[in-house]
């Protein structure tokens, strides 16, 4: 995890690996001038085969820009993306990588095109990258997905207005199991939804790795749902990442002065409990991307900060085996 400038050789034990991912956008700040807005600034992480790795922090930290950068709907400013070993820097490389490498978006009402019947929104992938050679093969892969999710094939001829916010999640996870992939973006696929239908997507989604032995980078804000089905947790802060470990580790141990804050404010079902919890409440607001500040990006929020927190970004090195952390003072 920590930094590293010397050539990168692949891991095969891991699906995919990122090193020093940057993504910034000009945005214009007055005549003439434009300033560059990074929301993502040199993040690395890896994902093994078959496992979910949570990416929480709070909104505008970067993490579906790191999605959306991953999958090349952004074009990144900086840094490599490898799948299967392969680093994804050219047309044929990226046209594999597309078959093997879908999203699942936040938003199940703005996703789905509303001038498409559910079957022509399932069966998209299938038709971009010509998985069937006949209608009936397609038709049958098309009422297979649907089975997968939950979904009555009866209701392949409608539109995606006909059904409720759960359903259209649901539409959409079929559309992005289409084209058989390795690895799936879920971008806070439940955050839209209600409380009783985020468990029934979470644990379906879990129910679909276990069968198809399918990877995640699963990106949200609610750590809960997050230890519920990770492997791993990634935290992020203006665009930085600030801490890594397995699921356990980080919420039981949380190292970084940003993860502790974060896991204070975690509500705690036992009332005993909750009442003996110390609420961490960090000073002052999140810092605008267009003016990080120099040095540690949480340095103004921060209660260890020190001279060496503003002369340089703290790099991610291992605190403990297995559990990473990007801070001077740990």
């Amino acid at each position: 995890m920590e930094r590293n400038e010397k050539a990168f050789t692949p891991d095969p034990e891991y699906l995919l690996q990122v090193r020093n991912l940057k993504e910034y956008f000009p945005i214009t700040t007055g005549f003439m001038q434009t300033t560059m807005l990074k929301a993502v600034d040199d993040v690395s992480f890896d994902i093994r085969r078959g496992e979910t790795l949570g990416l929480v922090g709070e909104s505008g930290c970067g993490k579906t820009t790191v999605g959306r950068t991953v999958l090349q709907l952004y074009k990144p400013t900086a840094g490599e993306i490898w799948f299967n070993g392969k680093k994804i820097d050219n047309r044929a490389n990226l046209k594999e990588f597309r078959k093997k490498a879908q999203m699942v978006f936040q938003d199940p009402y703005s996703s789905l095109n509303p001038r498409m019947t559910v079957a022509d929104i399932v069966a998209e992938p299938i038709d971009v990258h010509q998985l069937c050679k006949t209608k009936k093969e397609r038709e049958e892969r098309i009422h297979e997905l649907m089975n997968l999710v939950g979904l009555n094939t009866e209701h392949a001829t409608r539109y995606a207005h006909e059904f409720s916010g759960g359903q259209r999640q649901r539409i959409g996870i079929a559309r992005a199991l289409a084209s058989r992939p390795e690895f799936i973006v879920c971008d806070e696929p439940v955050s839209a939804l209600d409380v009783s239908i985020q468990a029934q997507v979470i644990n379906m989604l879990e129910d679909l790795q276990t069968q198809f032995g399918l990877t995640y980078l699963f990106i949200a804000h609610d750590i809960s749902v997050v230890k519920h089905i990770s492997s791993r947790i990634a935290v992020m802060y203006l665009g930085h990442m600030m801490e890594s470990a397995s699921a356990n580790e980080l919420t039981k141990h949380p190292q970084h002065p940003y993860t502790i804050s974060l896991m204070s404010a975690v509500p705690i079902p036992d009332p005993a409990v909750s009442r003996k919890q110390h609420r961490i409440v960090l000073k002052g607001d999140v810092p605008s991307p267009l003016k990080v500040p120099e040095g540690c990006p949480f340095r103004p929020r921060c209660e260890r900060v020190t001279a060496a927190c503003a002369k340089s970004c703290p790099a991610m090195r291992e605190v403990a085996p297995g559990h990473f952390a990007a801070c001077h003072n740990i």
